[in-house]
């Protein structure tokens, strides 16, 4: 039974169960080989500026506005917090005022009575930009918070100016099939064998009422028993986006260029001038899984040029020109 457990857990579609203590890991490594880069940065990337809740549509969602600049909502994964993207949050908020959200359910978060809905969330998210004062944001979001933010800027296109889009697929046959079956046994009979993980320890140490994990589970197992098939609407998609997934991630890779197809990529070349060239991005990062992607080292160097609307470099034809 254990190992029945372990290897479903292991298979949650929009779970990482390494956050707490993989990213408090992480964070230490990059602290020491990075202390001059640390040093640079703001107190504002380390420190809220502001944080509360705001509510939306029934709940009152828990939120922490990190840094200056140009707006980013970043969102995190299932079964996770604003704490799970550790580094990576404050590399963004060096230069973006980054506005990270805990998912319904999650974290500060409270569960109530609702479902748990991707699209549901997806409108959550504008009432949420909106009453925050921000017209316009950019927005990020990974597994589960990727979903939330595609759904975001599907049915609230006006409020997203750029989309990243980390570790997603558009359908759920975008999923290696050894584990949809897997998934569909995510429910409260797990929780004695998660009482380990730093996921469970993570929600405990600051969700209002930490009694509440049994029911997450079965809501979020319920929420990744529903089929769906999101093609259309990544066609409706008018603003840049750009997906990013690991050469080993839970997506199938076949999956993801589909996806970019979708998006209208890799359609033609480019063009020496870049005049054929989509607006929309496709990374895969390398030695990079699921479990691992919310807290790689390349993930910001990777999103941040795109979110800020910088190109990979001059065309032949500039660099000829001397421009």
């Amino acid at each position: 039974m254990k190992t029945t457990i372990g290897k479903f857990l292991t298979a949650f579609a929009f779970t990482s169960l390494i956050a707490g203590g993989c990213a408090s890991r992480q964070e230490t490594a990059m602290t020491t080989t990075n202390t001059t880069q640390a040093k640079t940065t703001t107190a504002a990337a380390q420190t809220p500026i502001k944080k509360g809740y705001v509510p939306a549509n029934g709940l009152n969602y828990y939120y922490e506005i990190y840094g200056q600049g140009e707006p980013l909502l970043l969102l995190h994964g299932g079964l996770g917090t604003i704490e799970m993207f550790g580094p990576v949050l404050h590399k963004l908020a060096a230069t973006r005022q980054v506005i990270a959200v805990e998912l319904h359910g999650h974290g500060r978060t409270r569960l109530g009575d609702r479902k748990i809905s991707i699209p549901d969330m997806g409108d959550d998210m504008a009432a949420i930009v909106e009453q925050l004062g921000f017209k316009q944001v950019d927005a990020m979001g990974y597994s589960l918070g990727a979903g939330v933010a595609f759904r975001l800027a599907v049915q609230h296109p006006e409020k997203v100016r750029r989309l990243a889009l980390v570790s997603m697929g558009y359908s759920t046959d975008g999923f290696y099939p050894e584990l949809k079956p897997l998934q569909a046994q995510v429910s409260s009979a797990a929780l004695p064998y998660m009482k380990d993980t730093p996921m469970y320890k993570g929600y405990v140490a600051v969700a209002p009422d930490p009694n509440e994990f049994p029911k997450l589970l079965d809501r979020i197992g319920e929420a990744m028993r529903q089929e769906y098939n999101w093609a259309e609407d990544v066609k409706k998609l008018k603003m840049p986006v750009m997906l990013v997934v690991g050469d080993s991630d839970m997506f199938r890779l076949d999956h993801e260029i589909e996806f970019y197809k979708l998006l209208g990529g890799a359609q033609r070349d480019a063009g020496w001038q870049r005049e054929h060239q989509s607006q929309n991005r496709l990374a895969i990062l390398p030695d990079v899984t699921h479990y691992d992607m919310f807290m790689a080292p390349a993930l910001v160097p990777t999103v941040l040029p795109f979110l800020d609307g910088k190109k990979g470099g001059e065309s032949w034809a500039e660099q000829a020109a001397g421009k």
